[in-house]
């Protein structure tokens, strides 16, 4: 063969070169689509329903979430809940609390567009100038909703911000008198907090009844109060005896009657509620599905008279509050003509409120202490 029949033997094979590739190439089978990954759940979340409190639900109610505050009942001895701006006989939109003693409250009111937590002390007649708490900004952008425990230490509130998983979320810091601040706030977990807004913890230390408010489930302006029984100590559900099923469902409080065991607890708690809290057919009042929906029963003659006199009084105060509440909603929209006319009545429901705070008080104080003497006599 001569040169010349091998140059163009040679070009030809280099020529075919590249075609041939461009074949393999056409028959590469496309990639398959990537498959969607489900979603994973904040970690967060699956760790706390894994530490579910252990509690028994005692009761719960669905109320108007704008009076929520006049279902939850606290013996005088726990302090008192109202809305910030009926104590303070202004237009502030908030939470308060105001201790035992009367003499230092802690409230939530706006800061800008977020409500923040503040205190006061009363010094003779006059309170203090209000000042921010301090330590709960850490992990915290909002907070409201609170509440002391009677040894002036133990503090609840409600906050939003990188430490919630949901909306609001209940919070338990402890007060630093050294520092005068508060420790680093812990949320409480499940069940009392959840994807949606929890908020306004509170424990009737004298009868061992707690209320936490949710607005899971629930319907726009709508919230559900649950009463439960608080634990001198935290004990979590036993996952060798529960299924995941099972805790999944006691941390969304699928159904309170599952938390209930052999209902003895429960019972005990009714008995409480039903000496200290239930009366039919009264505005805004507890009433449970259970026992404690029957008439409250007293040994004594004053002290039936006397509570008698209570519930009226608590029924002019849900009244009145439910006036006050409507009044203050109406009053952002209105012009200043109607604002004008709203403002005196407003103010006079003020006045009327803090008298009957003060009357329901000293009425739930008396009641109990003719009881209590009618059977050490």
């Amino acid at each position: 063969m001569n040169l010349r029949k091998i140059t163009i033997l040679l070009l030809a094979m280099l020529l075919s070169l590249p075609m041939a590739a461009q074949k393999r190439k056409r028959v590469v089978k496309p990639k398959p689509a990537p498959v969607a990954e489900e979603p994973q759940e904040d970690p967060r979340i699956t760790n706390m329903r894994e530490m579910t409190q252990q509690i028994v639900i005692v009761d719960s109610i669905v109320v108007n979430k704008d009076q929520f505050l006049a279902s939850i009942r606290l013996s005088s001895e726990c302090g008192q809940l109202m809305n910030t701006g009926t104590f303070f006989r202004n237009k502030q939109p908030g939470t308060l609390y105001i201790n035992e003693m009367g003499n230092k409250v802690y409230f939530s009111q706006p800061d800008g567009h977020q409500q923040q937590l503040y205190t006061a002390d009363k010094l003779g007649n006059e309170w203090s100038k209000p000042q921010p708490l301090q330590g709960l900004s850490d992990g915290i952008d909002e907070a409201s909703y609170p509440f002391m425990l009677t040894d002036g230490l133990t503090f609840y509130f409600a906050g939003k911000g990188e430490e919630s998983i949901g909306g609001y979320d209940i919070f338990l810091t402890r007060y630093d008198s050294r520092s005068g601040s508060f420790l680093k706030p812990e949320n409480i977990g499940m069940p009392f907090n959840s994807e949606a807004n929890d908020y306004m913890y509170a424990i009737d230390e004298a009868n061992r009844i707690g209320y936490f408010a949710s607005d899971r489930r629930q319907p726009e302006g709508k919230v559900c109060i649950y009463i439960f029984v608080p634990q001198e100590t935290r004990k979590t559900y036993d996952n060798s005896k529960f299924t995941e099923e099972q805790i999944r469902n006691f941390a969304d409080i699928a159904s309170i009657a599952d938390t209930w065991g052999d209902g003895a607890e429960r019972k005990a708690a009714l008995d409480r509620i039903k000496t200290r809290y239930a009366a039919k057919n009264v505005p805004g009042q507890l009433v449970s599905t259970g026992d404690a929906a029957s008439a409250v029963e007293f040994k004594s003659k004053e002290a039936k008279t006397l509570y008698q006199k209570l519930l009226k009084e608590q029924n002019s105060l849900d009244i009145v509050n439910s006036r006050l509440d409507q009044l203050r909603q109406k009053y952002h929209k209105a012009s200043a003509s109607e604002r004008s006319k709203m403002k005196s009545e407003i103010l006079q429901l003020e006045d009327e409120a803090l008298k009957l705070y003060a009357s329901v008080k000293q009425l739930d104080k008396a009641t109990r202490n003719a009881e209590i003497n009618s059977k050490n006599h």
